[in-house]
């Protein structure tokens, strides 16, 4: 029988808290910048240490209790941070919706994470209401600013009000539910513990120089560059938010040293390459451009390293284990060879490639990505049997097929559902994606099956050209056939002006799929 203080070492009381975390680290730069608005307004540190004592009072105030679900429809903004910040340390459930995301995906999102209340900034108060008007789930509206028909929810703030917080969540505490993208399927909502999101902050922390950053966020603080918060403030830096990707921008605010670091995904990478300007980027001291959330052209990635030097890091990661499973370092980016890979893990993270089985497949083997310990999420929200599929043999199951090299890097060769069976052979897109992104007219591509009364699946490539390029189809064919072989060459190739992203940014293969199929002959869930 275990006494008192033996219970204290089990797992459930285990491991970091996000929200010792924060509070830890607003107390030891008062009167820096924590944040610099898109509007140009700094807020520091305390400032922010208020805002969420100030929150947490608030939240009490309307009856909120702990694992309640708060949701958030803004752009970037310092207040993003804040709201999240006090969920973490009150114990409530964080949900943020895509600000650009569809009115249905929002909805279904609000009705599963069982909304209580739901703040908007005033660009979005109209959607809010429409949302609420169609919600089977009944929640209060508050806006970040003076919004119509919505209650201001720093109505009563008072700058003098105390910054001293207390954590007061347990490692185990679900804190946030991350929906995925929906790219492939329906959308579920990813069970984070506090313990998780710590242990990201730790991993990321450990495996990057993060002193002195100011690091400029153009992409959602809810998604992927929220978890680059922490790691910046821990060291006493600035993030410096924009509500959206401008390339002009971006280059004047790094030319005038109000950043020096970069969090981007790989389409805005190719966008700068392209502009006018981007060559003011290779003299304005920038100390980092980290990227991740997709797959990156190698040879694009080679354009990049050429103009801006040895500051180019890579993160992988997904929904399930958030960014932090590999990375590919700046000193990795030197190698050529390596261009194509998605790195070792970071310190702390157990990363292998298993089969189906539960085995551990030989080096040079294809299988999927694998992963265990506290970074892992607890599961998909109201989804046992989903969470049944991704969490088993001990171990979360990515859906990523990749092989580990000799030196142990490891090479994603695709995402298991976007692999094409084309005459009986697997064709993984992301390996022709490659050789035909090689090609100096091409500026973006992607490949994907269709359906063939003869292969069953057809490989063909969707390819966006370089302003002022041109090339044949036949010529992009015949380059995968030498690179690859024939079963791996385009049956097709199409060349269009864009190819389809999410609200994020990422290629939306899905969209693209449907285009070519129907339901009639596939599924592309």
């Amino acid at each position: 029988m275990k006494n008192s203080s033996e219970s204290l070492l089990d797992k459930t009381y285990s491991g970091p808290t996000m929200g010792s975390m924060i509070v830890n680290l607003l107390s030891r730069y008062p009167t820096r910048s924590a944040f610099v608005n898109p509007d140009g307004t700094h807020i520091t540190y305390e400032t922010i240490a208020r805002r969420i004592a100030y929150l947490l009072q608030r939240f009490e105030q309307l009856g909120l209790k702990r694992s309640d679900t708060v949701v958030q429809m803004c752009g970037n903004r310092a207040d993003v941070f804040v709201v999240m910040a006090a969920c973490y340390i009150g114990s409530f459930r964080s949900v943020a919706l895509q600000p650009l995301g569809g009115i249905e995906d929002q909805l279904y999102i609000l009705n599963n994470c069982e909304a209580k209340i739901l703040i908007v900034d005033e660009a979005r108060s109209q959607r809010a209401h429409e949302l609420k008007q169609r919600s089977t789930q009944v929640f209060d509206i508050f806006s970040h600013d003076t919004g119509p028909d919505a209650t201001g929810i720093w109505d009563d703030f008072d700058p003098a009000i105390s910054s001293i917080l207390t954590d007061l969540s347990e490692p185990d505490d679900i804190v946030r539910l991350i929906y995925t993208g929906g790219t492939t399927g329906k959308s579920k909502g990813v069970m984070g513990t506090t313990c998780s999101l710590a242990t990201n902050a730790l991993f990321r922390m450990a495996g990057h120089n993060w002193v002195d950053l100011r690091l400029l966020c153009s992409t959602p603080l809810s998604h992927a560059a929220g978890s680059m918060i922490v790691p910046v403030l821990w060291h006493g830096g600035t993030i410096v938010l924009h509500d959206g990707f401008d390339p002009d921008r971006l280059i004047i605010d790094v030319e005038a040293g109000t950043a020096n670091a970069l969090y981007l995904v790989p389409t805005m990478i190719y966008r700068l390459l392209d502009h006018p300007k981007s060559s003011r980027l290779a003299k304005a001291g920038l100390r980092m451009l980290m990227y991740g959330a997709a797959p990156i052209s190698p040879p694009r990635l080679l354009q990049a390293r050429q103009l801006l030097g040895p500051i180019l890091i890579q993160h992988y990661g997904l929904t399930e284990a958030p960014s932090t499973v590999l990375s590919l370092s700046d000193v990795d980016h030197l190698d050529d060879s390596l261009l194509a890979s998605a790195g070792k893990p970071y310190p702390g993270v157990t990363v292998k490639i298993l089969d189906n089985d539960g085995h551990e497949v030989p080096r040079g083997t294809v299988g999927e990505i694998c992963i265990r310990g506290d970074l892992v999420m607890k599961g998909y929200f109201k989804e046992p049997e989903l969470t049944a599929l991704a969490l088993r043999h001990g171990w979360l199951y990515s859906g990523d097929l990749a092989y580990q090299n000799e030196r142990g890097y490891f090479f994603i060769v695709d995402r298991a559902k976007d692999m094409i069976i084309s005459g009986g052979f697997n064709v993984y897109p992301k390996e022709v994606e490659d050789v035909i992104a090689s090609h100096p007219s091409v500026a973006s591509v992607a490949v994907i099956g269709i359906p063939d009364a003869d292969w069953g699946e057809a490989v063909k490539a969707v390819v966006v050209l370089k302003a002022g390029c041109d090339v044949s189809a036949q010529e992009l064919t015949q380059r995968v056939k030498a690179a690859k072989g024939a079963v791996q060459a385009p049956k097709t190739v199409d060349f269009v002006e864009t190819l389809p992203l999410t609200s994020l940014g990422k290629l939306d293969k899905k969209a693209l799929r449907a285009v070519y199929w129907n339901d009639k002959t596939r599924s592309i869930n």
